[in-house]
């Protein structure tokens, strides 16, 4: 992701004055600290889930705006934007940054809504993904998964896991699939007997995520507070 940011903002008002990774090649800096983000406007994070929360203490502590796409770290969601509000930066975050994701999102929220009335139509979905992704299911996938249950009454839980048995009628299932250089497919599906409504997202590179956070960027610069990216859809394409 660092290497696409970095091409893609060749393109745009915005310049990278500052790569920070601890062992790749090409990068400026081996960690985040004063000297590393000196004159710096935004931070862009895509680390890990287990240096999430570290991160954000650092952009707090540096008064730093920071745009994160990291995920693994929203069980502490209220915590951090507690801290950002109390160290006064800006923050902006994501399970997935691209703009057509976050359409998306806003389709399948739509069409459950329509759906739920119509109970002849169960609701199931998956995701597929390369085969060097470590989680699973995807950060995608738990958003997509969350908007169903909050829209459709019938359904009270999600399974990500291998079913050994009858799924629960308040269940939906939610599977995984790794392999191949897959960027990312989501799919949501409501079925009857009579037919099959079908909403599917194709990533075709890794560069919809990219602009989505350099758009991100732009959005947060100047900001205080802790925004999510509805906040920069309801700027891109108005609210919901």
């Amino acid at each position: 992701m660092g290497q696409i940011l970095l091409e893609l903002s060749k393109g745009t008002d915005l310049s990278v004055a500052s790569i920070i990774d601890p062992v790749a090649e090409g990068a400026t800096h081996k960690e985040i600290n004063e000297e590393s983000v000196k004159g710096i406007d935004v931070c862009i994070d895509f680390t890990a889930p287990a240096v999430a929360l570290e991160n954000i203490d650092k952009y707090c502590s540096l008064g730093k705006n920071a745009v994160v796409g990291t995920t693994g770290w929203y069980d502490s969601a209220e915590k951090v934007k507690k801290k950002v509000e109390d160290c006064g930066i800006g923050l902006i975050y994501a399970s997935n940054f691209s703009v057509g994701v976050n359409a998306f999102f806003r389709i399948v929220e739509s069409t459950a809504k329509l759906m739920d009335g119509i109970p002849e139509y169960d609701a199931l979905a998956f995701e597929l993904h390369h085969h060097r992704k470590k989680d699973s299911p995807s950060g995608t996938a738990k958003s997509i998964g969350k908007i169903l249950l909050e829209n459709l009454k019938r359904k009270e839980k999600i399974q990500e896991e291998k079913l050994g048995r009858k799924i629960g009628e308040n269940e939906l299932h939610f599977a995984s699939v790794r392999g191949g250089e897959i960027p990312g497919t989501h799919c949501v599906m409501f079925d009857s007997e009579a037919d099959t409504i079908e909403l599917k997202h194709t990533a075709r590179s890794r560069k919809g995520f990219a602009l989505g956070a350099l758009k991100a960027a732009e959005f947060v610069n100047g900001k205080k507070g802790f925004f999510t990216i509805d906040d920069l859809m309801d700027e891109i394409i108005g609210g919901k």
